[in-house]
C-alpha cells in the first residue's frame, strides 16, 4: 500500500470517571474521516498510549478498527519501544486490522546508526504489516543521518517514515531529495507540516487535525495536487494555529480545545501530563477563529 494522504493520531478521549470514552472517540474518528482524512493512527503519540491499560488501549484498537473497516479507510497502529525483541514480539502480535505499524526510532539507549537500521531490520522482518518509522529526535535523543535514513527506506517492509524532525534542515533536504519514490515521507511535525509537504512528502500525521482535520486534510490534497498559491495560503493561516496546539505538551492544548467545543466530554490527560491552562486555550481559540475567518475548512466550535 502507498500512504498519501492525512492520517489523524486519535486522542483517547476520558470520561469525568476516568474512563476511555467509547462513544466520542468513535465520533472523533468518524468526523476526521468524513472531513477527508485517509486514515486513523490508534495509539499514537497523541492518544496517550504509555498511561492506557492493556485492556484500554485494546479497546481503543477496536473502535477505530471498526470504524476504518466501515469507512474503508487505514488504520495505522502504534506499537513498539526501545527494545529491539520486545518491539519485534509486539509486532508480530499486532492486530491483524492494522494496515501498518508505527514504531519508534530507539530512544534513551541511544544505539549507533547502524545499531538503528539492525533493529528496524529485525522489526520489519517480524512485522505481518508494513512499517512505518517514526523519526522524532528531539524525543529519542538520537539524531539519523540522511544516509542512514535512505539506507532505512531499503529496507524490505518499510512502506515509510513519519518524519518529525522539529524543523527543516540540511538533512531533511538531502533525504526528501534522495529517498526512493516507493517509501511514502509523512510529515509528522505540524508547524513544518507546509514545508514538507513542498520538499515532497507523501502526506501527513498532524496532531492538529484532531481540532481541523478538513483544514490539513486540504493542505495535504493542495500540495499533492501541485495548487502552491492555495498550499502556501493553508499553510500561513495554519501554522500559528499549529504553535498554538503545541504550546503545552500534547495532547494537553488538543484535548482542551475539543472538549470546549463539546466534541469529547472532558479535557483530562493522564499523569504525568497536566491537563492545559485557561490561557493556552484561550491563544488557541483565537487562532482558531482568526484561521476561521481566512478559510471556511476550520470547524466551528
Amino acid at each position: 500500500m502507498t500512504f498519501t494522504g492525512l492520517y489523524v493520531p486519535l486522542v483517547t478521549p476520558f470520561t469525568a470517571a476516568d474512563e476511555v470514552a467509547a462513544d466520542a472517540l468513535e465520533a472523533l474518528a468518524h468526523e476526521v474521516l468524513d472531513a477527508g482524512a485517509a486514515g486513523l493512527v490508534a495509539l499514537g503519540t497523541t492518544g496517550e498510549p504509555a498511561t492506557l491499560t492493556a485492556d484500554e488501549q485494546t479497546r481503543v484498537i477496536d473502535i477505530c478498527a471498526r470504524v476504518c473497516r466501515e469507512r474503508d479507510a487505514a488504520l495505522i497502529i502504534g506499537a513498539g519501544s526501545y527494545a529491539t525483541l520486545d518491539s519485534a514480539r509486539a509486532l508480530t502480535a499486532l492486530d491483524p486490522r492494522a494496515t501498518a505499524a508505527l514504531t519508534v526510532v530507539p530512544y534513551y539507549l541511544r544505539p549507533s546508526e547502524d545499531g538503528v537500521v539492525e533493529h528496524f531490520r529485525t522489526l520489519a522482518a517480524a512485522s505481518p504489516v508494513p512499517v512505518l518509522i517514526y523519526h522524532i529526535p528531539y524525543r529519542t535523543a538520537r539524531t539519523l543521518s540522511a544516509d542512514t535514513l535512505c539506507r532505512l527506506a531499503e529496507l524490505p517492509n518499510v512502506a515509510g517514515f513519519k518524519y518529525t524532525a522539529g524543523g527543516i534542515d540540511d538533512t531533511t533536504v538531502a533525504f526528501l531529495a534522495r529517498v526512493p519514490e516507493r517509501t511514502a515521507v509523512l510529515a509528522g511535525d505540524d508547524l513544518y507540516a507546509a514545508p514538507l509537504l513542498a520538499l515532497g512528502a507523501a502526506g501527513a500525521i498532524l496532531a492538529c487535525a484532531n481540532v481541523a482535520p478538513a483544514a490539513y486534510a486540504d493542505l495535504v490534497a493542495a500540495w499533492r495536487a501541485g495548487d502552491l498559491a492555495r498550499g502556501r495560503e493553508l499553510g500561513n493561516r495554519l501554522a500559528p494555529l499549529a504553535s498554538a496546539l503545541f504550546a503545552e505538551p500534547n495532547p494537553a492544548v488538543v484535548k482542551a480545545v475539543l472538549a470546549a467545543q463539546g466534541r469529547i466530554p472532558t479535557p483530562n490527560v493522564r499523569l504525568p501530563l497536566l491537563p492545559a491552562g485557561e490561557a493556552s486555550l484561550s491563544a488557541a481559540s483565537a487562532a482558531i477563529a482568526a484561521a476561521r475567518a481566512t478559510t471556511d475548512l476550520v470547524r466551528a466550535g
